[in-house]
């Protein structure tokens, strides 16, 4: 039997549904989140990472609210999210305490991952609360979003997280066991996939149907997830919520429900985004020294190694790493805005906050947001 992915894998996305978080809709399962919690707890102590992305706040409003249907009207889904979210952030947050686990809110809406600066805030939040050991829980900011933002379900949602934080691995606590050959519930010989590449166009076949009525995803937006988180070299396991210790178990190696594989290591897949899809904004010119330490020592670009800043970009943008002779060595995205990285150039990283006001970060361009040449 194959090992679970998760063994390995140092940053992990877990993602829960709203079938799951309460309890079928009858209200928040206080006991899963607190098993969750011992859980994780338990990662934390194998030296893993864990963000949760959690679905529940629309389906915990509609309790609260006596709805027994998922209503269409995004005003009364609005409506449902900002009463659930109260009750949903209060009991993880409890719960969670209850295992030594401090636990952050974090809502995110479609522009928040698709507009340069709010990516790369989002970004540098959550790695931020992980490196104060808070477990962030994240969910779609329900109370803001329209059709044209959403991001659809948290299945989504969870790979894009998953590639925002360039972790490990993905995983999906849902109320089924994985990815069948057929439908379980209609197919008495379907069988589960135990391990299947992720991105096969044969899964999405698999994997059609509607979710619960209470969540509003289904295998199909999981299968979609995987094949996203894979883009980011990013692995997915899909397994029942309702299995004891599915953490744990997945973190110690055991193999449970369906891992989808991704073909590309994460770090491959990332560095490749960066050398084939980005539109460079502008230039930077390195002095030889930082030149010599990028190249050769594997090392992030500080704003004391930079002697020049060509063209205008803002946070976020990819610009091109020149060595003394002006030759393109390296690519990247830049913390800084074109303005901000001039007044900031050929000084030391502990000068940033005295020249400019603020910091965004002590490096220029981060060695995980760089690729050479």
């Amino acid at each position: 039997m194959p090992e679970s992915v998760v063994r390995d894998a140092r940053r992990i996305v877990v993602k829960v549904g709203s079938t799951l978080v309460t309890n079928e809709g009858r209200g928040l399962d206080e006991d899963a989140i607190s098993r969750w919690g011992r859980q994780i707890a338990e990662l934390r102590a194998m030296g893993k990472e864990v963000v949760m992305v959690s679905s529940g706040a629309v389906a915990e409003g509609m309790k609260r609210l006596g709805w027994a249907r998922r209503p269409k009207a995004m005003h009364e889904l609005q409506a449902a999210a900002a009463v659930g979210q109260m009750g949903l952030a209060q009991v993880y947050e409890t719960r969670f305490r209850a295992h030594g686990l401090a636990t952050a809110q974090v809502l995110l809406t479609h522009d928040d991952l698709a507009d340069r600066k709010r990516y790369l805030n989002a970004r540098s939040t959550l790695l931020a609360l992980l490196e104060l050991g808070v477990v962030p829980i994240i969910n779609e900011n329900d109370t803001v979003v329209t059709d044209e933002i959403k991001f659809g379900d948290n299945d989504t949602l969870g790979a894009l997280v998953t590639n925002l934080i360039d972790a490990d691995a993905l995983v999906i606590l849902t109320d089924q066991s994985g990815l069948f050959t057929a439908d379980p519930r209609r197919d008495p010989q379907a069988g589960l996939l135990e391990r299947v590449v992720a991105g096969d166009p044969v899964l999405e076949t698999m994997a059609g149907g509607a979710g619960s009525s209470i969540g509003k995803g289904g295998m199909i937006t999981k299968v979609l997830a995987a094949r996203r988180a894979a883009s980011g070299g990013a692995h997915t396991v899909v397994a029942s919520g309702r299995q004891p210790e599915v953490l744990v178990r997945l973190a110690r190696g055991e193999s449970i429900g369906t891992q989808f594989i991704a073909q590309t290591p994460r770090l491959a897949a990332r560095k490749k985004w960066l050398a084939d899809h980005l539109q460079l904004r502008g230039s930077v010119r390195l002095d030889e020294g930082a030149a010599r330490a990028l190249v050769a020592g594997g090392r992030s670009l500080l704003p004391i190694g930079v002697t020049e800043v060509s063209g205008e970009f803002e946070r976020g943008e990819a610009v091109a790493i020149r060595d003394p002779e002006g030759r393109e060595i390296a690519r990247g995205l830049i913390n800084y805005s074109s303005s901000d990285a001039r007044r900031i150039m050929r000084r030391p990283s502990a000068e940033i906050e005295t020249i400019l006001g603020f910091i965004e970060e002590p490096e220029l361009i981060h060695r995980d947001n760089l690729v050479l040449r």
